[in-house]
């Protein structure tokens, strides 16, 4: 497949009414600035017609694809598949929905090309939404979003992002991740991230897909992911420092007691039983639990070294 100045991937599920008006604004920034383009539509199992809607204008223009999922896998599954046929050597995501302006891409595509940026997100710094049920969860998200993962960027699961193309081909986005595809860059290495404050556009079509469930979804997944970056290759280092640290504490306060009883009792001082105090108890729980916190830890290294990406790396140079 040859390939292209930038690939255009566009998740998206129900937006029959929008495509015609979005291809018709991403082709016209394409040749405005006399790109070789591609537009690649995932239709992650759409009800209505837009996937007859995405094979008439593929007709109409080769430089159109579609890929159809048979049920809705969800936005990062789309954003995987639309990555690996991706052979832009600049690789632009927007949304379907219209909110998000492809008169915006050239800027932030010259920030890929000319300044060396891996990853540029957008940042919708004035929101069309309801303050109290988006803007404002919102900031929350992205606040600790930023706390969490060290990159400063005020809008992290914008819809409307541009890649270098090797960035795309070096991560896989799964599960919901697709909020945190900046993560999941400086993971794989590429550390030069910025953003470009975007126009936020009104939704024309429809109705938007998300609730604030997927604010709740975003902290959980945010935890895994920091999680999984730091201890994937190296879960010993987790599970055994905390099982120790559980381990002593709980050894140590069943020592102490023992002691205190046996002092109390050789200098015929008043004495509780040690079955009859419950911090006794609460040692012997964190005996147990530290135990077993260092035994899965022990268990995750095993499987972990033998995990065929054990020694995946993603090299930058050579010669």
């Amino acid at each position: 497949m040859d390939s292209k100045d930038i690939s255009f991937v566009i998740p998206l599920l129900n937006e029959e009414e929008s495509l015609p008006e979005l291809v018709s604004r991403i082709r016209a920034v394409a040749l405005g600035q006399g790109w070789t383009y591609e537009i690649i539509m995932v239709d992650d199992g759409s009800t209505d017609a837009s996937w007859k809607v995405i094979s008439s204008l593929a007709k109409e223009d080769a430089n159109i694809h579609g890929i159809r999922f048979r049920r809705n896998y969800g936005k990062s599954a789309a954003l995987h598949c639309g990555f690996d046929a991706a052979c832009g050597h600049v690789v632009a995501t927007l949304d379907a929905d219209l909110q998000d302006a492809p008169e915006e891409i050239p800027d932030m595509y010259k920030m890929i090309v000319a300044d060396g940026y891996d990853v540029v997100s957008g940042w919708k710094k004035h929101r069309k939404d309801n303050t109290f049920t988006k803007n404002i969860p919102s900031k929350l998200y992205n606040a600790t979003a930023r706390r969490v993962t060290g990159i400063k960027l005020h809008d992290m699961n914008c819809g409307i992002k541009v890649y270098a193309g090797e960035v795309v081909k070096n991560i896989e986005v799964y599960g919901e991740m697709h909020r945190y595809i900046p993560y999941l860059a400086k993971n794989a290495g590429f550390g030069k991230i910025g953003e470009k404050v975007v126009r936020h556009e009104k939704r024309k079509y429809g109705k938007s897909k998300f609730g604030l469930n997927r604010f709740v979804n975003g902290f959980l997944d945010l935890l895994s992911l920091s999680f999984t970056s730091k201890f994937s290759k190296k879960p010993m280092h987790f599970f055994g420092f905390t099982g120790i640290l559980m381990f002593l504490a709980g050894f140590i306060m069943t020592v102490w007691i023992i002691a205190a009883k046996l002092i109390h009792q050789a200098n015929g001082q008043p004495f509780r039983a040690v079955t009859d105090q419950p911090l006794f108890y609460l040692a012997l729980l964190a005996v147990l639990l530290g135990t077993m916190l260092f035994l899965a830890g022990f268990i995750c290294e095993l499987i972990s070294r033998s995990a065929q990406d054990r020694n995946h790396y993603n090299i930058k140079d050579r010669f």
